[in-house]
């Protein structure tokens, strides 16, 4: 068995536990002193035609491949099987959706990327937090995708029985650390990355995940009514007729 040397001890542990710390600790900071800038500041004025294809491409294969994370690293390999998914088709159904998923991705980003840097008035509403976080976004996304495309041509390596164990435990404050230790380079800088978005991520724009208008559900309808526009009313029964300002009606 290895010792778990200082450096072990800080990637997979105290450095944990302060992203999500400031993750949220930022985000009720930024909620209570910067409400105004809780946005993503559209950009749409800017320009639109290359973000009506990005936007909702990054978005929805973004949340397809948060998803993904979330069965294969917080769903443990025994409730798979319990449920009678054989290791074989969750390796197959793994692959080809995370696969499909970081394509989309890398699609997304490559658009909104190219947009931000080449558009020169996109590129003037952009801070450098925006350039940061966008970064470790393609940090995350490239290193999550090389694994998914090793694992897709061959059998891969089974990260649930290393990092999925290793990322629970921290919930229950025992850290598996020598689990995390014995996963390939890749995907320990794939863990890595994705704690520095945490600590990022309430100071950038990414704080506009959170807006959703869940109060649209729940909202009174609005009423349209039409109404032909009158002339405004004159002084005296019918017609028109001069009348010297200040007189009464």
């Amino acid at each position: 068995m290895t010792e778990v040397s200082a450096g072990d001890l800080f990637w997979w542990v105290v450095l944990p536990y302060i992203a999500l710390a400031v993750f949220v600790v930022g985000h009720i900071w930024r909620w209570r002193y910067d409400q105004f800038g809780w946005t993503s500041r559209s950009s749409e004025l800017q320009e639109r035609r290359l973000l009506k294809w990005g936007g909702p491409l990054f978005h929805y294969a973004t949340f397809a491949a948060i998803i993904g994370h979330i069965i294969g690293i917080l769903v443990p390999v025994s409730a798979t099987h319990a449920m009678g998914i054989s290791e074989a088709v969750y390796h197959e159904f793994a692959s080809i959706s995370g696969f499909i998923a970081a394509v989309l991705v890398i699609g997304g980003v490559v658009i909104l990327a190219g947009r931000r840097l080449l558009v020169a008035r996109v590129r003037a509403t952009t801070d450098a937090v925006d350039y940061l976080a966008l970064i470790l976004l393609l940090l995350v996304i490239l290193t999550g995708i090389v694994p998914t495309l090793f694992s897709l041509l061959s059998q891969g390596y089974d990260y649930r029985t290393t990092v999925a164990p290793w990322f629970r435990s921290l919930f229950l404050f025992q850290p598996d650390v020598r689990a995390i230790t014995e996963a390939p380079l890749i995907y320990q800088i794939h863990a890595v990355s994705a704690w520095l978005i945490f600590i990022v991520w309430p100071f950038s724009r990414l704080v506009h995940a959170w807006s959703i208008p869940l109060f649209y559900l729940w909202r009174p309808f609005i009423v349209y009514r039409s109404r032909r526009p009158l002339p405004p009313a004159e002084p005296g029964t019918s017609g028109r007729r001069w009348r010297k300002i200040g007189t009464p009606y």
